[in-house]
Protein backbone atom coordinates (compact mmCIF):
# COMPACT_ATOMS: atom_id res chain seq x y z
CA UNK A 1 0.00 0.00 0.00
CA UNK A 2 1.42 3.38 -0.98
CA UNK A 3 1.07 5.81 1.85
CA UNK A 4 1.89 9.80 1.28
CA UNK A 5 2.14 11.87 4.55
CA UNK A 6 2.26 15.56 4.42
CA UNK A 7 3.94 17.29 6.88
CA UNK A 8 6.73 14.47 6.83
CA UNK A 9 9.47 16.49 8.27
CA UNK A 10 7.61 17.15 11.07
CA UNK A 11 7.64 15.81 14.87
CA UNK A 12 5.45 13.30 14.23
CA UNK A 13 5.22 12.92 10.18
CA UNK A 14 8.91 11.51 10.13
CA UNK A 15 8.73 8.78 12.55
CA UNK A 16 5.37 7.98 11.06
CA UNK A 17 6.96 7.34 7.92
CA UNK A 18 9.69 5.30 9.13
CA UNK A 19 7.23 2.95 10.97
CA UNK A 20 5.74 2.63 8.11
CA UNK A 21 8.15 1.98 5.73
CA UNK A 22 9.78 -0.81 8.22
CA UNK A 23 6.85 -2.69 7.73
CA UNK A 24 6.08 -2.54 4.18
CA UNK A 25 4.49 0.41 3.31
CA UNK A 26 5.58 2.33 -0.10
CA UNK A 27 6.02 5.76 1.63
CA UNK A 28 6.68 8.80 0.48
CA UNK A 29 6.46 12.58 2.73
CA UNK A 30 5.73 15.85 1.58
CA UNK A 31 6.64 19.22 3.63
CA UNK A 32 7.73 23.17 3.11
CA UNK A 33 9.80 23.09 6.11
CA UNK A 34 8.09 26.33 7.13
CA UNK A 35 8.27 24.91 10.67
CA UNK A 36 11.79 25.63 11.11
CA UNK A 37 10.93 29.62 10.10
CA UNK A 38 8.43 29.85 12.75
CA UNK A 39 10.72 28.51 15.38
CA UNK A 40 13.16 30.99 13.96
CA UNK A 41 10.48 33.77 13.59
CA UNK A 42 9.83 33.12 17.66
CA UNK A 43 13.24 32.98 18.71
CA UNK A 44 13.14 28.64 19.74
CA UNK A 45 14.77 25.74 19.29
CA UNK A 46 13.98 22.03 20.00
CA UNK A 47 16.33 20.57 22.52
CA UNK A 48 18.25 18.74 19.62
CA UNK A 49 18.52 20.16 15.94
CA UNK A 50 16.92 17.40 13.37
CA UNK A 51 18.17 16.89 10.01
CA UNK A 52 16.95 18.27 6.92
CA UNK A 53 14.36 15.98 5.66
CA UNK A 54 16.13 14.72 2.51
CA UNK A 55 19.28 14.03 4.39
CA UNK A 56 17.07 11.48 7.13
CA UNK A 57 15.78 10.13 4.09
CA UNK A 58 18.65 8.60 2.83
CA UNK A 59 20.10 7.55 6.64
CA UNK A 60 16.83 5.44 6.02
CA UNK A 61 17.47 3.78 2.87
CA UNK A 62 21.34 2.81 4.08
CA UNK A 63 19.86 1.53 7.05
CA UNK A 64 17.50 -0.27 5.60
CA UNK A 65 16.96 -0.49 2.10
CA UNK A 66 13.76 1.25 2.19
CA UNK A 67 13.19 4.32 0.03
CA UNK A 68 11.07 7.36 1.29
CA UNK A 69 10.11 9.69 -0.96
CA UNK A 70 10.53 13.01 -0.57
CA UNK A 71 8.21 15.95 -1.63
CA UNK A 72 9.25 19.79 -0.99
CA UNK A 73 5.98 21.54 -1.56
CA UNK A 74 3.23 24.36 0.23
CA UNK A 75 0.35 22.47 -0.09
CA UNK A 76 -1.40 26.06 1.09
CA UNK A 77 0.24 28.25 -1.26
CA UNK A 78 0.65 26.05 -4.19
CA UNK A 79 -1.83 23.39 -4.64
CA UNK A 80 -0.62 22.52 -8.05
CA UNK A 81 2.91 21.33 -6.46
CA UNK A 82 0.38 19.00 -4.22
CA UNK A 83 -1.85 17.79 -7.32
CA UNK A 84 1.78 16.94 -9.32
CA UNK A 85 3.12 15.34 -5.94
CA UNK A 86 -0.22 13.03 -5.67
CA UNK A 87 -0.46 12.70 -9.24
CA UNK A 88 3.02 10.83 -9.52
CA UNK A 89 2.84 9.38 -6.09
CA UNK A 90 -0.61 8.23 -6.54
CA UNK A 91 -1.00 6.80 -2.94
CA UNK A 92 -3.93 4.88 -1.43
CA UNK A 93 -4.28 7.17 2.05
CA UNK A 94 -3.42 10.46 2.44
CA UNK A 95 -1.84 11.48 6.46
CA UNK A 96 -2.17 14.82 6.42
CA UNK A 97 0.15 16.69 9.28
CA UNK A 98 0.91 19.40 7.35
CA UNK A 99 -0.74 22.18 9.88
CA UNK A 100 1.03 24.64 12.15
CA UNK A 101 0.30 22.90 15.34
CA UNK A 102 0.62 25.65 18.66
CA UNK A 103 -2.18 27.50 20.03
CA UNK A 104 0.23 29.56 21.42
CA UNK A 105 1.60 30.79 18.40
CA UNK A 106 -1.78 31.42 17.01
CA UNK A 107 -2.54 33.97 19.62
CA UNK A 108 0.39 35.77 19.53
CA UNK A 109 -1.13 39.02 17.22
CA UNK A 110 -2.79 38.81 14.46
CA UNK A 111 -0.31 37.97 12.07
CA UNK A 112 0.25 34.65 13.65
CA UNK A 113 -3.51 33.97 13.69
CA UNK A 114 -4.33 34.95 10.21
CA UNK A 115 -0.91 32.54 9.35
CA UNK A 116 -2.24 29.71 11.36
CA UNK A 117 -5.77 30.00 9.76
CA UNK A 118 -4.77 30.41 6.25
CA UNK A 119 -1.74 27.89 6.07
CA UNK A 120 -4.30 25.22 8.16
CA UNK A 121 -7.70 25.65 6.43
CA UNK A 122 -5.98 26.54 2.41
CA UNK A 123 -4.00 24.08 3.15
CA UNK A 124 -6.74 21.08 3.70
CA UNK A 125 -9.24 22.86 1.13
CA UNK A 126 -6.42 22.41 -1.43
CA UNK A 127 -5.90 18.42 -0.30
CA UNK A 128 -9.45 17.85 -0.63
CA UNK A 129 -9.16 19.62 -3.93
CA UNK A 130 -6.52 17.99 -5.37
CA UNK A 131 -8.10 14.21 -4.13
CA UNK A 132 -11.65 14.99 -5.99
CA UNK A 133 -9.04 15.99 -9.07
CA UNK A 134 -7.38 12.92 -9.00
CA UNK A 135 -8.38 10.03 -7.07
CA UNK A 136 -11.25 10.72 -5.04
CA UNK A 137 -11.09 7.26 -3.24
CA UNK A 138 -7.84 7.46 -1.85
CA UNK A 139 -8.39 7.88 2.38
CA UNK A 140 -7.73 11.19 3.93
CA UNK A 141 -6.72 10.48 7.73
CA UNK A 142 -6.63 14.07 8.95
CA UNK A 143 -4.42 14.77 12.24
CA UNK A 144 -7.87 16.95 14.59
CA UNK A 145 -7.18 17.56 18.14
CA UNK A 146 -9.03 16.96 21.01
CA UNK A 147 -8.95 20.59 21.24
CA UNK A 148 -11.62 21.15 18.69
CA UNK A 149 -14.46 20.17 21.44
CA UNK A 150 -13.05 22.54 24.37
CA UNK A 151 -14.60 21.29 27.66
CA UNK A 152 -18.17 21.06 27.60
CA UNK A 153 -20.57 20.24 30.59
CA UNK A 154 -21.28 17.23 28.85
CA UNK A 155 -19.54 13.89 27.70
CA UNK A 156 -17.83 14.42 24.52
CA UNK A 157 -18.82 11.70 21.80
CA UNK A 158 -16.18 10.90 19.14
CA UNK A 159 -17.06 13.50 16.45
CA UNK A 160 -20.78 12.96 16.68
CA UNK A 161 -23.79 13.66 18.78
CA UNK A 162 -27.07 12.24 18.33
CA UNK A 163 -29.70 14.87 19.31
CA UNK A 164 -33.38 15.11 19.97
CA UNK A 165 -35.07 18.56 19.94
CA UNK A 166 -39.32 19.78 19.82
CA UNK A 167 -39.99 16.05 19.18
CA UNK A 168 -37.41 15.18 16.71
CA UNK A 169 -34.11 13.40 16.31
CA UNK A 170 -30.97 14.18 14.31
CA UNK A 171 -27.41 13.25 14.13
CA UNK A 172 -24.91 16.10 14.01
CA UNK A 173 -21.16 16.68 13.92
CA UNK A 174 -20.79 17.32 17.79
CA UNK A 175 -20.85 20.99 19.33
CA UNK A 176 -17.14 22.77 19.21
CA UNK A 177 -15.55 25.37 21.65
CA UNK A 178 -12.21 25.32 20.44
CA UNK A 179 -9.72 27.39 23.01
CA UNK A 180 -7.34 29.27 20.50
CA UNK A 181 -7.91 29.95 16.68
CA UNK A 182 -5.29 27.28 16.01
CA UNK A 183 -8.32 24.95 17.46
CA UNK A 184 -10.32 26.75 15.59
CA UNK A 185 -8.69 26.21 11.98
CA UNK A 186 -8.88 22.37 12.80
CA UNK A 187 -12.77 22.70 13.46
CA UNK A 188 -12.98 24.43 10.30
CA UNK A 189 -11.03 21.69 8.65
CA UNK A 190 -13.08 18.95 9.98
CA UNK A 191 -16.74 20.73 8.80
CA UNK A 192 -14.84 21.16 5.25
CA UNK A 193 -13.98 17.37 5.06
CA UNK A 194 -17.42 16.73 6.34
CA UNK A 195 -18.94 18.12 3.49
CA UNK A 196 -16.69 16.91 0.98
CA UNK A 197 -17.74 13.20 2.40
CA UNK A 198 -21.59 14.61 1.53
CA UNK A 199 -20.88 16.42 -1.33
CA UNK A 200 -18.07 14.11 -3.01
CA UNK A 201 -18.15 10.70 -1.81
CA UNK A 202 -14.52 11.16 -0.11
CA UNK A 203 -13.74 8.73 2.40
CA UNK A 204 -11.98 10.55 5.51
CA UNK A 205 -10.89 9.36 8.82
CA UNK A 206 -10.90 12.46 11.54
CA UNK A 207 -8.31 11.69 14.24
CA UNK A 208 -9.03 14.17 17.11
CA UNK A 209 -5.76 14.05 18.91
CA UNK A 210 -4.69 14.62 22.52
CA UNK A 211 -1.52 16.09 23.48
CA UNK A 212 1.51 13.63 22.62
CA UNK A 213 4.61 13.02 24.93
CA UNK A 214 7.60 11.10 23.92
CA UNK A 215 10.33 11.15 21.19
CA UNK A 216 11.94 7.81 21.35
CA UNK A 217 10.20 4.45 18.66
CA UNK A 218 11.81 1.79 17.63
CA UNK A 219 13.02 3.75 14.19
CA UNK A 220 14.48 7.20 16.17
CA UNK A 221 16.72 4.75 17.86
CA UNK A 222 18.75 3.31 15.04
CA UNK A 223 20.84 6.31 14.20
CA UNK A 224 21.34 9.76 15.87
CA UNK A 225 20.50 11.36 12.51
CA UNK A 226 17.13 9.45 12.74
CA UNK A 227 15.95 11.73 15.74
CA UNK A 228 12.22 13.39 15.76
CA UNK A 229 12.15 16.82 17.32
CA UNK A 230 11.79 17.53 21.00
CA UNK A 231 10.35 21.13 21.96
CA UNK A 232 9.85 22.55 25.34
CA UNK A 233 9.00 26.03 25.45
CA UNK A 234 6.21 27.45 25.63
CA UNK A 235 5.09 28.19 22.08
CA UNK A 236 5.53 24.70 20.47
CA UNK A 237 6.03 22.93 23.22
CA UNK A 238 4.19 20.49 25.60
CA UNK A 239 2.80 20.51 29.00
CA UNK A 240 4.75 17.18 30.11
CA UNK A 241 8.12 18.49 27.72
CA UNK A 242 7.94 21.53 29.79
CA UNK A 243 7.92 19.59 33.77
CA UNK A 244 10.24 16.89 32.50
CA UNK A 245 13.01 20.01 31.41
CA UNK A 246 11.93 22.07 34.56
CA UNK A 247 12.88 19.26 37.26
CA UNK A 248 15.70 18.39 34.66
CA UNK A 249 17.38 21.94 34.80
CA UNK A 250 16.10 22.25 38.75
CA UNK A 251 13.90 24.98 38.33
CA UNK A 252 10.20 25.31 39.71
CA UNK A 253 7.25 23.14 37.72
CA UNK A 254 5.13 25.77 36.41
CA UNK A 255 1.40 24.59 36.70
CA UNK A 256 -0.70 27.76 35.26
CA UNK A 257 -3.46 28.44 37.05
CA UNK A 258 -5.67 25.80 39.54
CA UNK A 259 -3.98 23.23 37.31
CA UNK A 260 -7.40 21.17 37.60
CA UNK A 261 -7.53 22.07 33.54
CA UNK A 262 -8.31 18.34 32.68
CA UNK A 263 -6.84 17.06 28.85
CA UNK A 264 -6.22 13.65 26.76
CA UNK A 265 -2.80 12.60 26.67
CA UNK A 266 -1.12 9.44 24.39
CA UNK A 267 2.42 7.80 23.89
CA UNK A 268 4.31 9.07 20.52
CA UNK A 269 4.12 5.04 20.23
CA UNK A 270 0.46 5.17 20.13
CA UNK A 271 -0.39 7.69 17.99
CA UNK A 272 1.79 6.00 14.87
CA UNK A 273 0.21 3.01 15.71
CA UNK A 274 -3.41 4.55 15.29
CA UNK A 275 -2.14 5.68 12.07
CA UNK A 276 -1.72 2.73 10.96
CA UNK A 277 -5.07 0.97 12.26
CA UNK A 278 -6.77 4.05 10.20
CA UNK A 279 -4.98 3.22 7.12
CA UNK A 280 -6.00 -0.32 7.11
CA UNK A 281 -9.43 -0.01 8.11
CA UNK A 282 -10.39 2.73 5.87
CA UNK A 283 -13.54 4.91 5.98
CA UNK A 284 -16.08 4.05 3.53
CA UNK A 285 -16.78 6.49 0.49
CA UNK A 286 -18.96 9.03 1.58
CA UNK A 287 -17.95 8.73 5.46
CA UNK A 288 -16.70 10.91 7.37
CA UNK A 289 -15.19 9.02 10.50
CA UNK A 290 -14.06 10.38 13.95
CA UNK A 291 -11.86 9.01 16.11
CA UNK A 292 -10.90 10.21 19.54
CA UNK A 293 -7.21 9.42 19.91
CA UNK A 294 -6.09 9.69 23.36
CA UNK A 295 -5.40 6.78 25.95
CA UNK A 296 -5.45 8.56 29.06
CA UNK A 297 -6.88 11.74 30.50
CA UNK A 298 -4.86 14.07 33.71
CA UNK A 299 -5.02 17.26 34.64
CA UNK A 300 -2.51 19.30 35.18
CA UNK A 301 -1.85 18.75 38.63
CA UNK A 302 -1.91 14.83 37.99
CA UNK A 303 0.86 15.58 35.39
CA UNK A 304 3.33 17.68 37.76
CA UNK A 305 2.79 15.16 41.16
CA UNK A 306 3.99 12.47 38.96
CA UNK A 307 6.74 14.05 37.46
CA UNK A 308 7.72 15.52 40.63
CA UNK A 309 7.92 11.81 42.32
CA UNK A 310 9.94 9.92 39.45
CA UNK A 311 12.28 13.57 39.90
CA UNK A 312 12.47 12.70 43.36
CA UNK A 313 13.02 8.92 42.94
CA UNK A 314 16.14 9.95 40.46
CA UNK A 315 17.26 12.60 43.58
CA UNK A 316 16.13 15.52 42.04
CA UNK A 317 14.81 18.50 44.16
CA UNK A 318 11.69 18.74 42.08
CA UNK A 319 9.21 21.90 43.44
CA UNK A 320 5.49 22.52 42.30
CA UNK A 321 4.83 25.95 41.28
CA UNK A 322 1.28 27.45 40.24
CA UNK A 323 1.09 30.70 38.50
CA UNK A 324 -1.09 33.05 36.99
CA UNK A 325 -2.43 31.31 33.50
CA UNK A 326 -1.91 33.15 30.34
CA UNK A 327 -4.92 31.32 28.46
CA UNK A 328 -8.58 31.97 28.32
CA UNK A 329 -10.20 28.62 29.58
CA UNK A 330 -11.90 26.84 32.03
CA UNK A 331 -9.69 25.50 35.37
CA UNK A 332 -12.67 23.74 36.79
CA UNK A 333 -14.76 21.93 34.63
CA UNK A 334 -16.00 18.65 33.85
CA UNK A 335 -14.61 16.16 31.54
CA UNK A 336 -15.28 12.86 30.04
CA UNK A 337 -14.47 12.00 26.72
CA UNK A 338 -15.19 9.21 24.71
CA UNK A 339 -12.41 7.20 22.76
CA UNK A 340 -13.14 3.12 22.17
CA UNK A 341 -13.09 3.21 18.46
CA UNK A 342 -9.25 2.96 17.96
CA UNK A 343 -9.44 0.63 21.23
CA UNK A 344 -12.17 -1.59 19.46
CA UNK A 345 -9.79 -1.67 15.77
CA UNK A 346 -6.96 -3.05 18.33
CA UNK A 347 -4.83 -0.15 19.52
CA UNK A 348 -3.06 -1.71 22.62
CA UNK A 349 -2.18 1.52 24.88
CA UNK A 350 1.47 2.33 26.01
CA UNK A 351 0.51 4.46 29.17
CA UNK A 352 2.54 7.13 31.18
CA UNK A 353 4.51 5.19 33.56
CA UNK A 354 7.36 6.37 36.01
CA UNK A 355 9.65 4.69 33.27
CA UNK A 356 8.83 6.49 30.63
CA UNK A 357 9.19 9.87 32.55
CA UNK A 358 12.27 8.96 34.10
CA UNK A 359 13.56 8.05 30.13
CA UNK A 360 12.46 11.66 29.22
CA UNK A 361 14.18 13.14 32.16
CA UNK A 362 17.01 11.43 31.32
CA UNK A 363 17.06 12.35 27.61
CA UNK A 364 16.99 15.74 28.85
CA UNK A 365 20.00 15.59 31.51
CA UNK A 366 21.86 14.68 28.26
CA UNK A 367 21.47 17.91 26.57
CA UNK A 368 21.06 20.16 29.27
CA UNK A 369 23.60 22.30 28.40
CA UNK A 370 20.92 23.56 25.55
CA UNK A 371 18.30 24.02 27.56
CA UNK A 372 17.53 27.57 27.86
CA UNK A 373 15.12 28.42 30.55
CA UNK A 374 13.81 31.85 29.51
CA UNK A 375 11.81 29.99 26.97
CA UNK A 376 9.77 27.85 28.98
CA UNK A 377 8.02 30.81 31.01
CA UNK A 378 5.01 31.71 29.25
CA UNK A 379 4.74 35.06 27.18
CA UNK A 380 1.86 34.81 25.12
CA UNK A 381 -1.77 36.07 26.94
CA UNK A 382 -5.13 34.84 25.39
CA UNK A 383 -6.23 38.46 26.70
CA UNK A 384 -4.80 41.54 25.24
CA UNK A 385 -6.95 43.19 27.42
CA UNK A 386 -5.73 46.75 29.15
Amino acid sequence: MKVLILGGDGYLGWPTAMYLSRRGYEVAVLDNMIKHFWEAEVGVDPLVQTRPMHIRSQVWEELTGQQIQTFVCDIAENPKCLYKAIDKFMPDAIVHFAEQPSAPFSMMDRDKCVTTQQNNVNGTLNLIFAIQHTNPDIHIIKLGTMGEYGTPNIDIEEGWLNVEHNGRKDRVLYPKKPHSFYHLSKVHDSNNLEFACRAWDLRVTDLNQGAVYGIDTEETKMHPDLITSFHYDSIFGTVINRFVVQVAKNLPITVYGSGNQQRGFLNILDTIKCIELAIESPAEKGEFRVFNQFTEQFSLNNLASMVSDVAQKMGLDPVVEHIKNPRVEMEDHYYNAQHSGLLELGLKPNLLTDSVIESMIKNVLKHIDRVDENLIYPKIKWCHKK
